[in-house]
């Protein structure tokens, strides 16, 4: 059976006058359905690149992207919006709350995009707010609600759609580290009870031993790829690291 995410010598550049900047550099790796991935790297190592390109949010210079078989990379404009609104929920740092806009109706705004008729895209937000336990907040505004809650505006408006992938750039970067955790708890649970993929960026240690899985990128490269033992906090990076496979 192949990998549900499967890249194969994903390279992306961009041209700053003169200057060609490789931003990711003849990455190859594969994602199983399912999977807890967190991926990590300094400023600039290619980490927030490689999540856009599985994200449909760009295409690859050079390469392949394989997502659930189907071949990605010379998909048009709209094919990849397609792909993003039936596949792909994304989750963001700054949560992208619309401020004068209720919790469930900035839950229900994807679906009304898609064309969901209203009462039934009102059945779903509040069964999507009830799921990362917001049930009776439906009508706060993001200004009456803590950040913690706010993320989870934001984490149930990317499961609106039912995706089968999530992609989670710092969610827990504006959040304290009890309030972290709380959220990574309910990432824990949705890969666990929901079997969604997750890929999630992030700059912390303890956010990354949530993950089943953690890939470092330096210099638009994967430099390791390791296992974590018993992921929860204070998850154990594993002592017998991928970093091989990565180099074969």
């Amino acid at each position: 059976m192949p990998s549900f995410i499967n890249v194969q010598n994903l390279g992306r550049a961009y041209s700053l006058g003169e200057v060609t900047v490789h931003a990711l550099q003849d990455v190859s790796l594969q994602i199983e359905r399912g999977s807890f991935v967190a991926v990590m790297g300094p400023s600039g190592s290619g980490k927030s690149t490689f999540v856009n390109l599985l994200g449909c949010l760009d295409r690859p210079t050079t390469g392949r992207y394989l997502l659930d078989g189907f071949p990605v990379e010379d998909l048009d404009r709209d094919q990849l919006a397609e792909i993003r609104n039936r596949k792909i929920g994304f989750i963001f740092q700054t949560f992208n709350l619309l401020a004068r806009t209720s919790a469930l109706e900035n839950v229900e705004l994807p679906l009304l995009y898609t064309g969901v008729n209203v009462p039934d895209a009102e059945e779903r937000a509040r069964k999507a707010l009830e799921s990362v336990g917001l049930a009776g907040r439906e009508l706060s505004q993001p200004s009456q609600l803590s950040g913690g809650q706010q993320q989870r505006v934001a984490i149930a408006r990317a499961l609106v759609n039912d995706p089968e992938i999530l992609l989670a750039d710092e969610p827990t970067g504006q959040l304290d580290s009890r309030t972290g955790e709380e959220i990574m708890k309910i990432f824990q649970d949705l890969n666990r009870s929901r079997g969604i993929t997750i890929v999630l960026i992030t700059h912390s240690d303890e956010i990354a031993a949530y993950a089943d899985r953690i890939i470092r990128f330096r210099d638009g490269r994967v430099v390791s790829d390791e296992a974590v033992i018993h992921p929860a906090p204070g998850g154990q990076v594993s002592a017998v690291s991928r970093a091989a496979e990565v180099l074969q």
